[in-house]
């Protein structure tokens, strides 16, 4: 990839793993021989090398979200979201789309003490997001599902809004 091109990070060396115990399936994913037979690790995270050569993670792949053929990554559209006065958590996810494939979704929650609408948000969003980026459906929220270290259950919001159809 060239120097701030976005790609999978994918390391090699002594120190990466042999595989998963006992998941080969898992191993053949994650594990993958170059044409000079190099082991590489798939990590599954989204990345890009700066001038210096450091990397910085974007995303999860699994994560992003393909809406009419274009990448979005969620923490880009949180990230306009969080920069709203209302706004004191947001965390966003793809839902199936027929026409785009898959759309964008945002669960908000406000400060306490704070308005705002569907609406404002979405004006909001306009301003610092391409247009294919803006959410399609904001859900307001009084708490967002989290792990016991307070990172939102993205895995949780997904199942939720299956399971609503």
């Amino acid at each position: 990839m060239a120097i701030g091109e976005e790609g999978e990070l994918c390391i090699a060396g002594p120190q990466v793993m042999k595989g998963y115990w006992n998941r080969p399936d898992e191993t053949a994913i994650a594990l993958r021989k170059d044409r000079a037979g190099r082991k590489w690790l798939y990590t599954g995270d989204v990345a890009h090398m700066d001038e210096d050569g450091y990397f910085y993670i974007v995303q999860r792949k699994k994560d992003m979200i393909i809406v009419s053929g274009f990448n979005v990554y969620p923490s880009e559209v949180e990230s306009v979201l969080f920069t709203h006065t209302a706004v004191m958590e947001a965390a966003v996810i793809g839902v199936p789309d027929t026409y785009r494939g898959e759309s964008v979704k945002a669960f908000v929650v406000l400060k306490p003490n704070t308005s705002t609408t569907e609406e404002e948000l979405l004006e909001h969003c306009k301003k610092g997001l391409a247009e294919y980026k803006i959410p399609c459906v904001i859900e307001f929220r009084e708490s967002l599902p989290k792990t016991a270290v307070g990172k939102v259950l993205h895995r949780v919001l997904r199942d939720e809004t299956k399971k609503q159809g």
